[in-house]
Order: C-alpha cells, then structure tokens, then sequence
C-alpha cells in the first residue's frame, strides 16, 4: 500500500488507521515513538487488547501469530497484535508465516498487526516475506539521525516543549554543544531534553518566561552526563575525527567504561578491514566483500573510503597492534607500548584514524 518515511507518520495517522504497519530501523528511541503513536491512533480507535510475540531462536512457534492475526470475530474487542523479530532473520517458517499475516490482515478491521525490525539489508527489503508486508501494508523506514543534522534535531525537540536556545552565534554554539555531549545517542539526548523542560518549565500566560535558553543553562543541565557509546567512536575513528576521538575517548574513561570493551569496537573494525581485504585480493568485487562480511550503513561508506588507503602491509601491522593492546588492557607488559590501557587504546585509535584523514 504505502512506504512512507518516519516523519510523515503524523499526518498519514490523522488520515485513518491502515491494518497493518511494518517499522525496520536500529534508532530504539525514534522506533518507540513511531509504535506509541501508532497504538494511540488504534486506542482511540476503540483496540482494546494487545498481544506481543518476540521471535527467538530457530524453533519458534508460528502458529500462536498466526491464530492471533487471523481471528475474526463479531464480538471480539479489536485487538492490536505485535510481532518482533530482533534479528530481522524471521527464517523459513517465519518468512512464510508472515506472507500468510500479510495476507490475512486485508480485510481485518478487527486486528491491526504491527511487524518490528531492525535495519534491514537489501536482501531483506527484497525478500518475499518483506515484499508481502510492504505492500499489503504500510512500511515505516526508521533512519538514524545523521551527526551533522543533530543540533537541528535537539532545536526541533526543544521547540515542542516551547523552548529554544538564543538567536544566532550564541545559540549555535549551545546545539553543538548539546550535541557534542550526548554523542548521537537520541535516547540519552530526549532524556536531558525532557530535564531543561523540567529545570525551565514554560507556563503559558506567564509573559516573565520566554523560553528562552541560555549556554550557561543548558551546560549546566547536561554537562556531567554525557553518554559516549563505543560504537560511535569506531565511526569517528575511521572517519579520521581525531578531535572527536580524543574527546570520546576521554568521556568514555570518565564515565568507567570497561577497557576491554573499548579495545573490542577497535579490534572488530581492524578484523572487519583485514577480512575485506584479503576477500578484495582473492578477486571478489569490494560490494561483495562487504556485504559477506556484514559491514553496511555509515560503517560501508567508511570502509569504501578507508580501504584504498590500507596497503596489505598497514593491515598486518594494525591486526598486531590490536593484538598487543588486546594484552595490555587485560594486565600484560608489551615492549615500546604505554602499560596504561587507555593510553595504548588512544594510540591504536589514532594509528586506524590515520587511514581516514
């Protein structure tokens, strides 16, 4: 029926409720929102019940999904029926199953079925299951909120609540800030979002308060919580931020994260890119390599830009750095290695960082 993008959800809901919904994306925050809104345009549609199933393992039973979405009834309340699949792999039973929910939800004004995935890759978007679901249905395409269009989006979010930072410079710089802190992490960002609400409540009637935020106000408010995610900083890395590196790594030091699990987001790029490449050197096209090797999204884009860069030698000295600093942050002495973890995870951020400047 329709493929529509997240931001037009708002508008496609006001025009009336569709029998079935299927939302794919990785941003759990903007994936929450994108499923209250829809159950609130159901409850006020008179659905009353809802059931959830979450597919795991390779043995799941399809058949209780099935029953749920195939119940049509006279006098059975309207019912909304959830179904999510982590993985995004739903296997054969389940590819099958879900072509036969597809099928079963025309017509059915009695349940409104709601499909959840994560990213999907293109075999995914091509498959029949999905193909069966996108069209029969209403498929919401949930994007990451990209780094540069952060502050834009934190404006956006406080200007909902009736806020907003100062005009010009000044409040330039309070967004990027802002986004500096909360490191692309939307759920950590809504949350200090929701606290300047709370910190600077704009009443209505009250002509004392504007709205208006100050740099002063809003650092205060989220200078101590930033929330730096290690994922984030492998991005940063190959992308040769080294500012940016230097102040995640930093962040994720003051906030107690684990060595060993900051060395691993390193290691699996470094592994990722010597896989790449050997495949590169056996003769398959780069498409090929990358997608064998599960690398796509933002991560792709680096990799295509970092890998005519990384002679085979550059990858064999990367893969042993990576091995002695895996040593050093469980406790061992390497020669010509600083023996503070952290200080030998900066130096391997920056010798893989140097690929991408």
């Amino acid at each position: 029926m329709a493929h529509i993008a997240l931001n037009q959800l708002g508008a496609h809901l006001q025009k009336g409720l569709r029998s079935l919904y299927t939302l794919h994306g990785d941003e759990a925050l903007l994936q929450q929102e994108a499923l209250d809104a829809i159950r609130a345009a159901a409850r006020a549609q008179g659905y009353t019940e809802r059931s959830s199933y979450t597919v795991a393992g390779a043995h799941f039973d399809w058949s209780a999904v099935l029953a749920a979405g195939g119940s049509l009834s006279l006098f059975a309340d309207k019912q909304i029926l959830e179904v999510r699949i982590p993985s995004g792999k739903p296997g054969k039973d389940g590819a099958a199953a879900l072509q036969q929910l597809a099928q079963a939800a025309q017509g059915n004004d009695s349940t409104l079925t709601l499909v959840i995935l994560p990213r999907l890759d293109k075999a995914a978007k091509t498959s029949p299951w999905f193909t069966a679901l996108d069209t029969q249905g209403t498929s919401v395409q949930i994007d990451p909120v990209e780094r540069g269009m952060l502050p834009a989006w934190i404006a956006q979010r406080l200007a909902a609540q009736g806020q907003r930072v100062a005009a010009g410079e000044e409040g330039q710089r309070t967004l990027q800030f802002f986004a500096d802190r909360v490191e692309g992490n939307l759920l950590a960002a809504h949350q200090e979002i929701q606290k300047l609400g709370l910190l600077h409540p704009v009443r209505q009637g009250d002509a004392s308060v504007t709205g208006e935020l100050s740099w002063a106000q809003v650092e205060a408010a989220v200078l101590n919580v930033a929330r730096y995610d290690v994922f984030k900083l492998s991005e940063a890395v190959l992308a040769g931020q080294s500012a940016r590196v230097q102040r995640m790594l930093d962040g994720l030091q003051a906030e107690g994260t684990a060595e060993v699990l900051v060395h691993w987001a390193l290691a699996e790029d470094i592994r990722a890119l010597k896989r790449v490449k050997d495949a590169m050197n056996a003769g398959k096209p780069l498409p090929m390599a990358l997608r064998e090797n599960r690398v796509w999204g933002a991560k792709e884009r680096l990799f295509e830009r970092v890998l005519p860069r990384l002679p085979d030698a550059a990858a064999a000295r990367l893969l042993q750095s990576a091995h002695q600093v895996d040593g050093i942050v469980k406790g061992l002495k390497v020669p010509d290695w600083p023996a503070n973890g952290w200080q030998a995870l900066h130096r391997l951020a920056f010798q893989l960082g140097r690929l991408g400047r």
